[in-house]
């Protein structure tokens, strides 16, 4: 699809997480579902997107640390400010970043954005369709799966069901010793009404469904992974920083969030 023939009347995910983090890449119809959002389904939700992302910074981070300096960002949505190919590349140029969406502006957006980059580039494919993304020829000329790889599933999961989860394991598959599997998602624990009223309002006005998954649930997309600590936490509580963004209780960022290290079998 071309980014003029896409809907700019019906609100969509990934457009309306970029306005929540405060980027420029949206509809107004985007902007009307994230500002009802605030004031009568979750008044938290840009905290929610600002809490997200400032866990994948510090994640992608970590992972620099490990000595991984290759990234798989499924689900990587728009590039705003401060992305996974401006903090790897920040501090180690050589980093390589594939993005992987389906969403055409965040695709043409990205590419936009990363002309000129050698070592990042996007896959417009849908992620639950793990064979798209492997083989294809972005992902053959950026990653040695030889090598290991950090795989970002930030603020994605929540749009794939659980038979769809079953998918995405071809993933891991590949990943080789030393890879790291980065996670968060969203949970109605310990907020069940504010999750049934955001659920409710996805069904009824946009064109993405959301699940929730309990922190066991979370724990087990870790399996066959050593979890670091602090393990599955809420997003502002791993591993923070002090610029991190505040003001609410960490369960208010309504998402679980962990790394684990793959190992040798």
């Amino acid at each position: 699809m071309d980014v003029t023939e896409v809907d700019c009347t019906t609100p969509n995910a990934a457009r309306i997480y970029d306005y929540d983090l405060g980027g420029e890449h949206n509809f107004a119809a985007d902007r009307a579902a994230s500002e009802e959002i605030q004031r009568t389904v979750a008044p938290t939700g840009p905290f929610i997107a600002r809490a997200n992302r400032a866990f994948l910074q510090r994640a992608v981070r970590f992972c620099l640390d490990q000595g991984i300096d290759q990234f798989l960002d499924l689900g990587s949505g728009i590039p705003t400010v401060g992305n996974v190919h401006e903090i790897a590349q920040d501090r180690q140029p050589g980093a390589r970043v594939l993005y992987v969406d389906v969403e055409p502006v965040a695709v043409a957006t990205t590419r936009h954005l990363l002309e000129g980059n050698d070592h990042a580039g996007v896959v417009h494919a849908d992620v639950r369709d793990p064979d798209a993304v492997l083989d294809s020829p972005e992902a053959a000329s950026l990653l040695d799966f030889s090598r290991p790889v950090a795989l970002l599933t930030v603020a994605v999961l929540h749009y794939i069901t659980p038979q769809e989860q079953t998918r995405m394991h071809r993933y891991r598959e590949v990943l080789a010793p030393g890879s790291a599997v980065v996670i968060s998602t969203l949970t109605a624990d310990e907020r069940a009404e504010e999750a049934e009223r955001v659920e409710r309002f996805f069904a009824e006005n946009a064109d993405t469904q959301v699940t929730f998954r309990t922190r066991d649930e979370v724990l087990a997309l870790f399996d066959g992974t050593e979890l670091v600590s602090p393990g599955v936490v809420w997003t502002p509580q791993w591993r923070p920083d002090p610029a991190d963004p505040a003001g609410w209780e960490p369960h208010r960022a309504g998402c679980w969030a962990g790394v684990g290290l793959v190992r040798e079998p």
